[in-house]
């Protein structure tokens, strides 16, 4: 097996179209449509079917791709193995929640990006997930453990939630810590209960049961600034609170417990660039801890 026309079968297989396949190897699109169509002639199969939205792997070309990631990992271990030093090269896509991506592992990226000059880097972070089953990205930090799908799974770390108001607004902070929230006459923030991307996100009734939110939005970065702002009171993840002063934890007592879930496709799980970002993101979860999950309420 020709490893050169195969790794331009992988990049297309994990990016979906010739184009972002060219510029994950550097190369131009038609580069990367030759050495497939050579490689598909040289197999006698048909590896993807042409659509309007990029190239969709047929059955052979399924069957193909354990076997193209295997030699990826073993040509990785060679090149190390023959002095190429450390470093990691490729794409690492990694799909996270909005809050956990920009306020967790963004500021932290440095280190990681530094040990790993040659890695591209996406950091996907927004309200909703892209599917590692699919190959929409190498890896996901989900709110909840997936039940299907070829896939490698386990818990990354417990979180906390908990009730925040401005601290500009020590009457409603009075008013919080002695009055239910229905009666008090408070704005209170949260997510578009439509529009929900996760049923976790789902916890007002662990505050208050039957209670809503009135000020809504599908961004839990907009909500923390809304309440920051003084619009209301709401609830946020303490690692996305902790440190601002435009915000107060009340009802410290009350906390919302959730947890953050790893998954990676199982074919991708031995390649080098993989377990480097994992290990270095246990190691920032495991430092930080203390952030996640405080020991103490915040007051």
């Amino acid at each position: 097996m020709d490893w050169d026309r195969l790794q331009y079968f992988l990049m297309v297989a994990r990016h979906g179209t010739l184009a972002r396949a060219g510029q994950a190897l550097h190369v131009d699109a038609t580069t990367v449509s030759r050495r497939v169509s050579a490689l598909e002639a040289a197999l006698g199969q048909t590896l993807f079917e042409r659509a309007p939205s990029g190239f969709v792997l047929t059955a052979a070309g399924r069957a193909l791709v354990p076997h193209a990631e295997a030699m990826a990992a073993a040509a990785a271990r060679i090149h190390l193995a023959e002095g190429g030093g450390s470093a990691l090269s490729g794409q690492l896509r990694v799909s996270v929640s909005e809050g956990f991506g920009n306020s967790f592992i963004a500021p932290r990226l440095a280190g990681f990006v530094a040990a790993h000059p040659e890695l591209e880097i996406d950091l996907v972070a927004s309200s909703g997930f892209l599917n590692p089953s699919r190959r929409e990205a190498d890896m996901a930090v989900l709110l909840a453990r997936p039940r299907k799908g070829p896939l490698i799974t386990r818990k990354l770390s417990d979180y906390s939630l908990g009730l925040y108001a401005p601290a500009a607004r020590l009457d409603w902070q009075d008013a919080v810590a002695a009055t239910p929230l229905s009666r008090a006459g408070i704005p209170v923030i949260g997510y578009m209960p439509d529009i929900l991307y996760a049923p976790e996100l789902d916890y007002l009734d662990e505050i208050e049961p039957g209670l809503r939110a009135n000020i809504r939005s599908s961004s839990i970065l907009a909500q923390r600034r809304m309440i920051a702002g003084g619009a209301g009171v709401g609830v946020l993840p303490c690692f996305l609170a902790a440190g601002d002063p435009a915000l107060v934890r009340v009802r410290p007592g009350q906390t919302i417990a959730r947890a953050f879930w790893l998954a990676l496709h199982r074919d991708v799980a031995p390649q080098p660039r993989i377990r480097a970002f994992i290990d270095w993101l246990d190691a920032e979860v495991r430092e930080n801890r203390g952030l996640l999950v405080p020991a103490s309420p915040e007051i």
